[in-house]
């Protein structure tokens, strides 16, 4: 067993079994929802370190998100959209898409549930409707490939698919999307991620690369002052300057893959998931472990650009 730094952060207990699909903070404490490969979906309590609750799946688990702090959404390879309310511990289905489920988003501003699956296909669905799929499903939409990863902020909607399409959406008029696009990046797309101001997203790819892209392409090239961070198969967790294409921070080397990050609403917790991504096909590992350490603003906080001195 690999011998992890103590500024890795302090180690959840009772963590997946097996490969951690993704994790996310809520919006209003510092509850962490957890998806994985062992079919279940957990909350933790980061702070306290203790699990809140868990509910086991028909299939591997390939992503989550929160509704409020005590209910989530769930997207599993049985082809389920799952509401899970761990306070009752009470589950019901939402609907199905007729292929795994890879992502989903909950959208604050429309109140409806966001899904993208391996069916090629978007939908959309109203958690306040009664129960079966005829009374919840708001809308389905035609994909150019398989749905590998969403990501929304206000009322836009970013949608990734294999071949490296990336289609831009409002939520207000799905008719059909705002922009089509193509990935800036040569290989196919891991990741996709909308910055919190709303003006762009970054994007990841499978070779370890992130392109940073604009709604507006008048803004591209304009100064911004923002930082982002990724996680790769090399288990390191890098902190970068977007503006200047820098990096800021390097933490210490986790003990396996990183396979999922997520900060807390206020910036002061970074929640790691270290899992092995079978980047390198079956071979021993380590154990999935998720690790929660506190974030130095010196880490995060892109430097200043210095100014020339003046010519006397």
């Amino acid at each position: 067993m690999t011998a992890v730094p103590q500024s890795a952060g302090r180690e959840l207990e009772n963590p997946p079994k097996d490969g951690i699909s993704n994790l996310r903070f809520s919006n209003n404490s510092d509850h962490l929802l957890v998806s994985s490969w062992d079919k279940t979906v957990r909350l933790y309590d980061a702070s306290a370190n203790a699990l809140r609750g868990e509910f086991i799946h028909g299939g591997a688990v390939l992503d989550c998100c929160f509704h409020d702090d005590s209910s989530g959404f769930s997207a599993s390879a049985d082809n389920t959209v799952r509401r899970l309310v761990f306070n009752y511990g009470r589950e019901d289905i939402l609907g199905r898409h007729d292929a795994p489920v890879r992502c989903i988003e909950y959208s604050y501003a429309t109140g409806q549930v966001i899904t993208g699956s391996w069916d090629k296909t978007l939908k959309c669905w109203d958690p306040r409707g009664a129960s079966g799929q005829e009374h919840t499903l708001v809308g389905t939409y035609t994909q150019p490939e398989r749905v590998y990863s969403l990501s929304l902020v206000g009322n836009r909607l970013v949608v990734a698919t294999a071949g490296r399409h990336v289609n831009v959406y409002d939520l207000r008029n799905m008719s059909q999307p705002e922009q089509r696009r193509e990935s800036s990046l040569k290989y196919q797309t891991r990741c996709v991620r909308c910055y919190p101001n709303g003006t762009g997203y970054a994007l990841s790819s499978v070779e370890g690369r992130v392109a940073m892209e604009f709604f507006d392409l008048s803004e591209v090239g304009q100064s911004k002052n923002y930082g982002i961070s990724t996680g790769g198969c090399d288990g390191y967790v890098n902190v970068w300057d977007g503006n200047n294409k820098k990096r800021l921070y390097q933490y210490p080397k986790y003990p396996s893959s990183v396979a999922a990050l997520s900060f807390s609403r206020d910036g002061r917790l970074l929640a790691v998931a270290s899992s092995y991504t079978f980047e390198e096909g079956e071979k021993p590992h380590e154990s999935d472990s998720i690790f929660v350490r506190s974030v130095n603003e010196v880490e995060v906080k892109p430097k200043p650009k210095s100014l020339p001195n003046p010519t006397t």
